[in-house]
């Protein structure tokens, strides 16, 4: 692998949609199936503990950074192709460009994901969904790597999906390909129906600043963001991260928050939910590194 693509030292607030996190020890970036296993065969044999991302989105590194090696999966991109009513796509490619290539290809069912920042590996490893789909309605097929650099593909029903939730959080398997089963549909209506998600989240969601995207996970029975602006934290900060004043559900980044800033939010943001709703938020923002 090309040594542009070893990074030590790398600190992770360049590679993470919050733009906050200390250093991690290496950063590495494959671009295809082969550099991956052996960029994880390679920390096994040097027992170094590893960390594998996608597009750095859904995740807050802590400030002391993360220790051993870090694999950011955003630059495989080997492979985006559309066979019949399938699309075969890396990892490694945005959600929006996958919805786009649907899209071009007069295939419906993805609409509901181009908005939703981040990869469509890290969408499957998160069943990532909004506008009442997910990625579990589209998922046809996986290929993943091991925690030992090997190869294995699943089927769908093997996957484990439920709400912001597979199989993956629990293995040490990465995605490294998806295959989405779609339907046949007419592209003007794809478009609009597109471009109208996308009118919605600028309306609704401070995608201007950053942030890792929703913050906590929907209560059963309620609305994350609605319960937080009930208890009036719209706009509550410490420091530089701020409950977002345009959607509650958010947690962002007014320009150099610290990770301690934003869990000091989110820690308080779950207290005051607590002791006035008496509901217990859950983040659905995964917390990786060391303080």
């Amino acid at each position: 692998m090309p040594a542009e693509r070893i990074l030590p030292d790398e600190p992770m607030c360049r590679h993470t949609t919050f733009a906050v996190g200390g250093p991690a020890d290496v950063l590495v970036q494959p671009k295809s199936v082969k550099e991956l296993s052996l960029a994880i065969r390679a920390a096994r044999a040097a027992s170094l503990p590893l960390t594998v991302l996608g597009g750095g989105s859904n995740v807050l590194v802590l400030d002391g950074g993360i220790r051993g090696v870090v694999i950011q999966l955003n630059e495989m991109k080997r492979v985006l192709s559309c066979h019949d009513n399938k699309i075969h796509a890396a990892s490694g490619y945005m959600l929006a460009d996958v919805c786009d290539f649907a899209c071009q290809n007069a295939l419906t069912g993805a609409e509901f994901a181009c908005g939703i920042p981040g990869t469509i590996g890290g969408a499957v490893f998160m069943n990532a969904g909004a506008y009442g789909g997910e990625m579990s309605n589209i998922v046809f097929r996986v290929r993943t790597v091991n925690g030992h650099g090997g190869v294995t593909t699943y089927e769908a029903e093997k996957l484990g999906f439920s709400y912001r939730t597979s199989m993956f959080q629990r293995l040490q398997e990465f995605v490294v390909e998806v295959e989405l089963r779609l339907q046949y549909g007419d592209k003007e209506v794809i478009r609009e129906k597109m471009n109208e998600f996308t009118e919605k989240r600028l309306a609704k969601q401070p995608l201007e600043m950053h942030s890792a995207g929703s913050t906590f996970k929907r209560p059963p029975g309620y609305f994350a963001g609605t319960l937080i602006d009930q208890t009036g934290l719209k706009g509550f900060s410490h420091g530089d991260a701020e409950v977002s004043t345009k959607h509650a559900g958010f947690v962002v980044n007014r320009g150099n928050a610290t990770a301690a800033d934003v869990l000091a939010v989110i820690h308080e943001v779950q207290r005051r939910v607590h002791e006035v709703h008496g509901v217990r938020l859950e983040t659905e923002v995964r917390i990786l590194g060391v303080p």
